[in-house]
């Protein structure tokens, strides 16, 4: 049986654009019962400035008093070098760094060329020095709703600069959904071809294909996902976004095909059933709804008499 790594980032990447303050003592709540779920990594809070993302004003109370659990990777994005400080004086078990693979996207989201992103990242990572695990997200790398496509060669290069900074691992982002899988399926093994660090997977649900995605990849040879619970999240510069892949649905889906996610998948479920009271709305989540697949119901009390009476 495959093991493969789930990481989840619902309470940064799914409460970010939340119109509603999630309180700390909800997050934290929520992040502990992650973590008895059997995750990877979790990612909890952006070091970002709270005028940029009022929701997550908190980084710092939230990584603070979270219950760490062995086993489990603490994770936190950060946009720069003060960030990067902040996150380190709350014992972030890794730091997250975002590009944008989009220069468009790039300046719609980080208010500044690539260029520029990437001398003020590749500033980060001399001054961590390998004392901490990072890892690059590099967003809109299948593709961005401004600009079109992403050519393979570009997201390789960025890749390749990183890599030679001495990062720990690579996520590919389909930042705003528009990957499909023949396309995640050649990228996935052009970039295990090329590189030794960790890759992860960060796929959306905009148009329907996550969990298509996640399969692709699986089958070209990705052990680590990054999800969502209950779907939660989306790209604010991305028209129609619907959400993340959903962490449960692909759990389920991932089980049922006979992976190993390390992941209790009831005990997960009854977290994922709780998150659209923590929100105040529905999430796109199928799995907490439905029940697993092989979960069974009684007959209709009428299909006996009719048994009976064919019998």
């Amino acid at each position: 049986m495959k093991r493969l790594y789930i990481n989840e980032v619902a309470a940064r990447d799914g409460f970010q654009i939340e119109p509603a303050f999630v309180p700390t003592d909800t997050k934290i709540a929520l992040i502990d019962a992650l973590s008895l779920c059997g995750y990877a990594k979790i990612e909890v809070t952006s070091f970002t400035s709270p005028k940029a993302i009022p929701m997550l004003r908190d980084a710092e109370e939230v990584m603070g008093r979270i219950q760490r659990v062995p086993g489990v990777e603490y994770t936190a994005l950060v946009p720069n070098l003060r960030g990067a400080e902040r996150a380190l004086e709350s014992r972030a078990d890794e730091l997250n760094l975002v590009i944008s693979l989009s220069e468009t996207h790039n300046l719609a989201n980080l208010r500044m060329p690539r260029e520029r992103s990437f001398a003020a990242l590749s500033e980060v990572i001399r001054r961590v020095d390998g004392h901490t695990p990072i890892n690059v997200s590099l967003s809109c790398a299948f593709g961005c709703p401004m600009e079109g496509e992403v050519a393979e060669g570009e997201v390789l290069d960025w890749a390749r600069r990183f890599a030679e900074l001495g990062v720990r691992g690579l996520t590919l982002c389909d930042t705003t959904g528009m990957a499909h899988p023949a396309q995640v399926s050649r990228l996935a093994e052009a970039v295990q071809a090329r590189f030794s660090q960790q890759i992860t997977m960060h796929f959306h649900n905009t148009r329907g294909m996550g969990l298509a995605n996640v399969l692709a990849a699986v089958q070209a040879g990705i052990e680590r996902f990054d999800g969502s619970l209950g779907g939660l999240g989306g790209c604010p510069y991305a028209p129609g976004a619907s959400g993340n892949m959903c962490t449960e649905d692909a759990v389920h889906m991932l089980g049922a095909m006979g992976y190993d996610t390390g992941i209790g998948l009831a005990q997960l479920l009854q977290v994922a059933r709780g998150l659209p009271d923590i929100v105040g709305h529905e999430v796109p989540g199928q799995v907490a709804k439905a029940g697993p697949s092989l979960t069974l119901h009684p007959a209709p009390d009428y299909v006996a008499e009719l048994r009976a009476q064919f019998s």
